[in-house]
């Protein structure tokens, strides 16, 4: 029984015109006895009240009694019996059998509230347009408001995909149209609303094959809704909009965006604005494209990346993470349908006549107006002046021997120049020379480097000990011995003093005479490439080179399991960075320079294009620029496709280091800086590729030794327990200086490399 039940209702799936019965027509009579035979049919008889209405809409100035209204029914429908006056519609989906006025009356009865707004005579003009409409979620809205309002006299809707419950959010329909193609389902709806509206179904959606038949079959239409979610179509559908001179309507169900073009008014109009100038419109190819790498050049500018909402941005970043689509509301969708209706129909009456990209935003036209904290988070830091600088000094050399004989300018200059090549977190070069009696000194420019991420300055520590690597280098090739006192006062600013003598020594150094060449040569290299095992000889010189430091340990690791334990860590550390409020704003604001031209302006931080991410990742950065995205992030504990660009890095990662020291302290990671150097230099040697992954030790040491500070309970909890897994990893960390987290790989020379500020920025004398 209910397996042909099942089979009776799939027969119908493919019903959406209503039978229309006139009885004074014997065929039509005939049908309808045979009709009222089956007892499954529902009768619904009306027409008392339709004509009752119609006669009141009439007569707008007279008030009618009861008596009055039946005396003028009798007298409108003469001799014809009231059963069998006007039209019975049938719907074989539903078994309904309704009776309602014919046509004319019915037309003139159902659109009488529309006056004066739409008068009789936009009405008759508005019966000879015909809209063509292709996707059927916002199309779904705009085809039934059209309809509603009768705002053209025939629809094409277009769609090949079929009702499922997750399109129940924002289309009205029931739960007995699952599985309904979606054409049908708003054929049927239409009809239900008005019998006697034209719709021609397109039911296997917009190709290239039957796009000219869909324009032009029966009557060229009048305006096009492009609501389809596929770039080859919404492209095709322009392109043939353009030759036949027809407007097109796009609405996207964000902010109230309205697209406008009027290839009527203008035929030689570009299509999208002119947005996709330097792409290939070229149809063959664009319905290749199937990748979303491959459609994006094409999607950004039909979206507007700039112009979309937060909320949207920020779900975009979590489509195949925690939802599969982008998301749209009923809310949006139904507003949509109102505005492209009320648009095409002010077009048709020529009440409008313009191109463009609208909005109708509500959340800016009914804003939340309380007043929203402001939040800085520039640090205020003393400025690093000559005379501050000189009083450090004196306090610092008060007492020492100071026997020092500085070299010669041109000499000064190229071990200076050494040092400023050292790395440092977000290449923010946060070193500062100063040259006062004879002697040299380092001091940390707290102003360039000071962050959320830097926890107690140990990144910039790193960075400074690397300098002083560099310049004692260039120094021993020069055969100048060099004096270092490092820390030599209790300040967070002047962290070396440095003395020059003619008596160069290697004593404490390790293969200077190599490494020294290797200074223009290193690079951080986030270019991937194939896994590739290390050498073993690589390896062993890699760790003597960070054990030439005392005290300094390289931890390596290599095998499948710690490297895939690793690149969850590391991820997952890159992407609370990014949620992090005061991170992302150091990120975005300190840290990323978006093109060439952008980083030789501020010769620090660094280049997109050293990433080596694709278009797409590169979309992805730019969609979280805006901080109340992440803010959404953040609270909906969302943001995995964030972690995406370091996984790629550590699955391209031949192996994955840390490199420690005995003791968490400044001049731990001072030293560990220098060990940092000896080993990039020794890497670059052995043409193996570095790249710095410091979010997880930075932020492990605001945990460990500053109780989590200034991070949220959700992420103080989180890297609690990534923190555990970290030390299953590495084990034996406990009280030590956690220095310096990368990747080693083999990969090729990045083509784009980060510049360096000039020694007037950085060297002062007196």
């Amino acid at each position: 029984m209910l397996t042909e039940r099942l089979q009776f209702t799939k027969n119908l799936n493919e019903l959406y015109v209503p039978s229309l019965f006139r009885l004074a027509d014997s065929g039509d009579l005939k049908a309808f006895n045979e009709l009222l035979a089956n007892d499954s049919i529902m009768v619904f008889d009306e027409i008392y009240d339709q004509l009752r209405e119609l006669i009141k809409s009439r007569n707008p100035k007279q008030k009618l009694t009861a008596a009055d209204y039946e005396l003028r029914i009798a007298q409108h429908i003469g001799s014809t019996p009231i059963t069998e006056y006007g039209v019975w519609a049938y719907y074989p989906w539903s078994q309904r059998l309704v009776h309602i006025l014919d046509k004319e009356e019915f037309i003139e009865l159902r659109t009488s509230a529309n006056k004066n707004k739409i008068t009789i005579a936009e009405r008759e003009r508005l019966a000879t347009k015909k809209v063509g409409v292709i996707g059927l979620s916002v199309g779904q809205s705009v085809s039934m408001t059209l309809a509603l309002e009768r705002g053209c006299g025939e629809l094409r809707i277009a769609d090949f995909d079929r009702l499922e419950l997750n399109n129940m959010n924002r289309i009205r329909t029931g739960v007995h149209n699952l599985g309904l193609l979606k054409t049908y389902a708003v054929a049927r709806e239409i009809a239900e609303l008005d019998p006697y509206f034209k719709v021609v179904c397109f039911s296997e959606g917009i190709t290239e094959a039957n796009i000219h038949q869909f324009f032009t079959e029966n009557g060229k239409l009048d305006l096009v809704i492009d609501e389809c979610d596929g770039v080859n179509i919404k492209i095709l559908c322009r392109i043939k909009a353009r030759e036949l001179n027809v407007p097109v309507l796009m609405e996207a169900s964000d902010r109230g965006t309205l697209d406008v073009e009027r290839f009527d008014l203008e035929p030689d109009r570009p299509i999208i604005h002119g947005w996709l100038e330097g792409l290939t419109l070229d149809f063959e190819i664009i319905n290749k494209l199937k990748t979303a790498e491959e459609k994006l050049p094409y999607m950004l500018p039909i979206s507007g990346l700039d112009t979309l909402s937060p909320r949207m941005k920020a779900s975009m970043v979590e489509i195949e993470q925690t939802i599969t689509t982008w998301p749209q509301l009923a809310t949006a969708v139904t507003l949509g349908g109102a505005l492209t209706a009320d648009t095409c129909r002010r077009i048709f009456l020529d009440q409008f006549t313009n191109s463009g990209r609208y909005f109708i935003d509500l959340e800016e036209l009914i804003p939340d107006t309380r007043e929203k904290p402001v939040i800085n988070y520039h640090i205020e830091e003393q400025p690093l002046t000559v005379d501050y600088m000189n009083e450090l000094a004196a306090e610092a050399t008060a007492g020492m021997q100071l026997h020092s004989e500085l070299p010669e300018r041109a000499v000064l200059m190229e071990l200076l120049e050494a040092a400023r090549q050292a790395p440092s977190a977000g290449n923010n070069q946060p070193w500062k020379w100063h040259l006062t009696n004879s002697c040299l000194f380092l001091f940390h420019d707290r102003i360039r480097s000071v962050t959320f991420g830097d926890f107690e300055d140990i990144a910039s520590y790193v960075a400074l000990g690397a300098a002083v690597e560099n310049l004692e280098l260039a120094a021993h090739k020069h055969h100048i011995g060099l004096d270092i006192t490092p820390f030599p006062i209790d300040s967070k600013k002047l962290i070396a003093v440095i003395r020059f003598s003619k008596e160069a020594t290697a004593n404490g150094l390790y293969m200077p005479d190599e490494l020294v060449k290797e200074i223009g040569n290193r690079f951080t290299n986030r270019n991937l490439g194939p896994r590739v095992a290390l050498e073993a000889d690589a390896i062993t010189q890699l760790r003597a080179a960070v054990a030439s430091i005392p005290g300094a340990e390289l931890l390596l690791k290599e095998d499948e399991a710690d490297m895939a334990e690793l690149a969850d860590i590391m991820s997952s550390s890159e992407r609370l960075r990014m949620l992090h409020a005061e991170g992302h704003y150091e990120f975005y604001n300190k840290e990323v320079r978006w093109d060439d031209e952008h980083s030789r302006t501020t010769a620090d931080g660094i280049d997109i294009g050293t990433l080596d991410v694709k278009p797409s990742e590169v979309v992805g950065l730019k969609l979280v620029k805006d901080p109340r995205v992440v803010a959404l992030l953040a609270e909906w504990r969302g943001g995995k496709g964030l972690e995406s660009i370091a996984r790629k890095a550590i699955a391209s990662a031949s192996g994955i280091g840390l490199i420690v020291m005995p003791k968490y302290s400044p001049l731990d990671y001072f030293m560990g800086g220098r060990a940092v150097e000896r080993m990039w230099l020794m890497a670059s040697k052995l043409n193996v590729s570095m790249q710095p992954m410091l979010a997880a030790p930075l932020h492990f040491a605001r945990l460990n030794h500053g109780n989590g500070e200034g991070l949220p309970d959700f992420m103080k909890e989180e890297f609690t327990e990534l923190y555990k897994r970290f030390e299953r990893v590495f084990p034996g960390l406990e009280g030590k200086g956690e220095i310096f987290l990368f990747r080693l790989c083999i990969a090729k020379t990045p083509s784009v490399k980060s510049y360096r500020l000039p020694l007037v920025n950085i060297l002062t004398e007196s």
